[in-house]
């Protein structure tokens, strides 16, 4: 399967976000970074690295920190030359893993999934939508939205509006907004120009898009689950366990 962009382009090059320390998933993550605790059975980082490679990444980045060594060991046992890793020795958070990473993701658009994402694609794969999405004349970063009602086990507040052209703004002062963040996006490499040394999240480059009206998004049309603690982990397991039947060896759509 292509991705291309609408201009023809085609964004194969992807980044996973996998060196965070993962607290609240406590006493899991003491020992297992939270990209490899494991969706029924599947290590939630395996199963994005399918869904990846099933729709035609062939240059994936995946960074690493906290208990990093596992993270390695998972990419080398794969032996896999579409997987780099990208080791880290200082904690960068998400905007400043994806700035060290630069020298081997390029200067095209990429796409950059968080490393501990779950969610179930509808007809069409969610990185194939998105991909098709996305539009270099009009935005800068084009995030992946999942309606605040249908996210399964979120109980936050919402992170966006949108309007009728896919223009994103935050929440701000309102109580709630209709749209959380998915943890999946394309990012233009631009947008890291100019940004802090050293650690920094990645709303510091969405609110660089957003100044500039180039902030957009698309909504997700299948299931998102949040898995932020064990007890939601083992919620979202019985809930999926009723939907999917994955295989270790099997390309799951579990992620």
């Amino acid at each position: 399967m292509e991705t291309r962009t609408e201009t023809g382009m085609k964004i194969t090059t992807a980044m996973v976000l996998a060196a965070g320390f993962g607290k609240r998933m406590r006493p899991l993550t003491d020992t297992t970074p939270k990209p490899l605790v494991p969706v029924l059975g599947k290590p939630m980082l395996d199963t994005i690295l399918d869904k990846l490679k099933a729709s035609g990444f062939d240059r994936i980045v995946v960074n690493a920190f906290y208990l990093k060594d596992q993270i390695r060991d998972f990419l080398e046992n794969k032996d896999d030359s579409a997987l780099i890793y990208s080791e880290e020795n200082s904690i960068l958070e998400t905007g400043g893993g994806v700035t060290f990473a630069l020298p081997k993701l390029g200067d095209k658009p990429f796409v950059v999934v968080n490393g501990d994402v779950c969610w179930l694609d509808a007809v069409e794969p969610a990185l194939q939508r998105l991909v098709d999405h996305w539009d270099a004349d009009k935005m800068d970063a084009l995030l992946l939205l999942q309606p605040t009602s249908r996210a399964v086990g979120y109980e936050g507040s919402g992170d966006f509006t949108m309007n009728s052209d896919g223009c994103l703004a935050r929440r701000g002062g309102s109580d709630n907004a209709p749209f959380v963040y998915a943890g999946i996006q394309i990012l233009h490499p631009k947008l890291f120009q100019d940004v802090p040394d050293g650690a920094f999240s990645l709303n510091y480059v969405f609110d660089k898009a957003l100044a500039k009206g180039r902030l957009c998004g698309l909504e997700h049309d299948g299931e998102w689950f949040h898995v932020g603690t064990p007890e939601g982990l083992e919620e979202v397991e019985g809930i999926l366990r009723n939907k999917v039947q994955p295989s270790p060896s099997s390309d799951s759509r579990v992620s």
